[in-house]
C-alpha cells in the first residue's frame, strides 16, 4: 500500500492492489456538524422530579405516576415529530399516552368507567393510522384496530352491558367473513 498526494490540498491516494482509494477522513460518526438536539436524559429528569415534587407539596396528587408517564408519552410523541423519520417513537409514545390517559383523567374527574383505556388506546391507533393517512402509506391495519378499540370503548363507557356484547359480536363476524370467503375460493389440488 502506498501514500501518493496529487495536490498539496487534497487527501492522499492509497493504491490497493489495482485499485486507489482516497482517504477523506476518519471518524467515528458523521454527525460531528450536526447541531445538537433536545438532552432527553435531562428532561426526563426534570419531569420526573417535578412530579415527585407535586406529590410531596400536594398530598392529594394520587395520579403523579399517571401523569409521569403521560408526559413521556407526550415526550415520545414530540421527539417523532422533531424529524418523522423514526416512527418508533410515534407508536411507542402514542401507546404510551394512551395508557397513562385514564388515569390522569379519572384523577382530574373529568371522566371515568370501564371502557375508558380501551376508548384512549382506540384513538391512539386511529391517531397513527391519521399520521400514516397523511403521510401517503394508507391507513393501514391501525385503523381497523384503532376503530374496533374505540367502539368497544366508547360502548362500555356508555352503557357497559352493551359493551361486554360488543367484543363477542365482532369476533362472530369475522368468523362468518373468513369462512364465507374460504368457502368461495375453489379448492386447491
Amino acid at each position: 500500500m502506498t501514500d501518493e498526494s496529487t495536490e498539496p490540498n487534497e487527501p492522499p491516494i492509497r493504491r490497493m492492489g489495482e485499485r486507489e482509494v482516497r482517504v477523506h477522513a476518519w471518524e467515528w460518526s458523521g454527525d460531528a456538524d450536526q447541531k445538537r438536539g433536545i438532552p432527553w436524559l435531562g428532561l426526563f429528569l426534570v419531569v420526573f422530579g417535578g412530579l415527585l415534587l407535586v406529590e410531596q407539596l400536594f398530598p392529594g396528587f394520587e395520579f403523579a405516576g399517571a401523569a409521569f408517564f403521560l408526559v413521556i408519552g407526550l415526550l415520545l410523541i414530540g421527539r417523532w415529530a422533531l424529524d418523522r423519520r423514526h416512527v418508533g417513537w410515534l407508536y411507542g409514545g402514542a401507546i404510551v399516552t394512551a395508557l397513562a390517559a385514564p388515569g390522569v383523567l379519572q384523577g382530574l374527574d373529568v371522566v371515568g368507567g370501564p371502557g375508558l383505556g380501551t376508548l384512549c388506546l382506540g384513538i391512539a391507533f386511529l391517531g397513527i393510522a391519521a399520521v400514516r393517512s397523511t403521510s401517503g402509506a394508507g391507513i393501514g391495519w391501525q385503523a381497523w384496530v384503532g376503530a374496533v378499540l374505540t367502539v368497544i370503548g366508547a360502548s362500555q363507557l356508555v352503557q357497559p352491558r352493551v359493551g361486554d356484547l360488543i367484543l363477542p359480536i365482532l369476533i362472530v363476524v369475522l368468523g362468518a367473513l373468513i369462512v364465507v370467503r374460504g368457502l368461495e375460493r375453489p379448492a386447491r389440488r
